[in-house]
């Protein structure tokens, strides 16, 4: 016997993103002001961010997805009931069982799809997004929910200068769907597990902890090939992007990857300024965030790199809805 695929089904698209940041802004001098040893110069200098947003102690992990993903439902036209997958991508989920995606589709009116969450920490987007496009493509779904969510603020040790600065809390969301031309390429992805301890939180009474020197030196150096190898399976020349919309990890590692990239028309993402590291979520806000300002033009080609614990990577080129 033989196996088919779903007659018209041979690729998917992203039919639209959305976003939700908390209120709650923090600033580096804020920052400085709670006691932290820092200063507004010092964090812009090392990581490039000048703000984040932290979801209050009321607003849950799935708080946030819920805001996003609702968003992006209602921009891609589609109603509640004809998504029948619905994927989170988190590391901050408060408890294992029940899981964010089962919760986050009840809470939207989507009606028994089938829900799963994914761990890849930073690079968690990117996997669900390809894990929703190989679903789609297999005839296993028609629509599908992808969301990022963080809500980092619980396991950070509000002291630790090489913590606190970085992270923040937000979501970001896609709808995907199915497409006679493929709009989203052959993902590349792996992971470095002998360095997984390089990103870590022991257990639920401990704090995230992060070798920052050693994940720089990771991710200034073996990043890039996966990134150019992502647009060679896509059949897209570097030249040809749009725009370039890596994890947002920190400022000095997002322009390092873009400059051996050598993406001269593209639109380089740099939504950590003002966002912060937001983990699997920092990738579909800023998408999100550049469309609706208008920094991207539709139907144009983007490329997108997702790294961090684990150490996991995924990159792979989309097509801007």
């Amino acid at each position: 016997m033989s196996i088919q695929l779903a007659a018209g089904r041979p690729g998917a698209r992203i039919l639209a993103f959305g976003h939700y940041q908390p209120d709650n802004v923090v600033t580096n001098d804020d920052l400085a002001a709670r006691g932290v040893e820092t200063n507004d110069e010092w964090i812009r200098s090392r990581v490039g961010i000048a703000e984040r947003r932290l979801a209050s102690a009321d607003e849950s992990m799935e708080d946030l997805a819920v805001a996003a993903g609702g968003k992006a439902l209602a921009a891609s036209g589609l109603a509640a009931d004809e998504i029948d997958l619905v994927i989170v991508a988190t590391c901050t989920a408060e408890t294992q069982v029940p899981n964010a995606s089962a919760t986050v589709a009840f809470r939207l009116g989507i009606k028994a799809p089938g829900a799963f969450d994914v761990n890849a920490a930073c690079a968690g987007f990117a996997y669900a997004l390809s894990a929703a496009s190989d679903a789609i493509r297999a005839g296993s779904a028609r629509n599908v929910l992808v969301v990022g969510s963080e809500k980092f603020s619980p396991w950070i040790d509000w002291t630790d200068r090489t913590t606190c600065i970085i992270f923040a809390d937000g979501a970001g969301a896609a709808v995907v769907t199915g497409a006679d031309v493929p709009e989203i390429g052959p993902v590349v992805w792996g992971s470095d597990g002998e360095n997984a301890d390089k990103i870590k939180v022991e257990d639920r009474n401990s704090f995230l902890h992060q070798d920052g020197q050693a994940v720089f030196r990771w991710a200034t150096t073996a990043l890039h090939p996966v990134a150019l190898e992502a647009c060679r399976r896509a059949g897209v020349a570097p030249s040809e992007l749009a725009a370039f919309v890596p994890h947002q990890a920190n400022l000095r590692i997002i322009r390092g990857i873009a400059k051996k990239l050598n993406a001269p028309n593209a639109v380089i993402a740099e939504d950590i300024v003002n966002a912060g590291n937001t983990s699997a979520a920092s990738i579909p806000m800023a998408l999100s965030r550049m469309i609706e300002r208008g920094d991207i033009p539709s139907g144009e080609p983007a490329l997108i790199i997702g790294f961090g614990a684990g150490l996991t990577y995924a990159a792979q080129v989309i097509q801007i809805p």
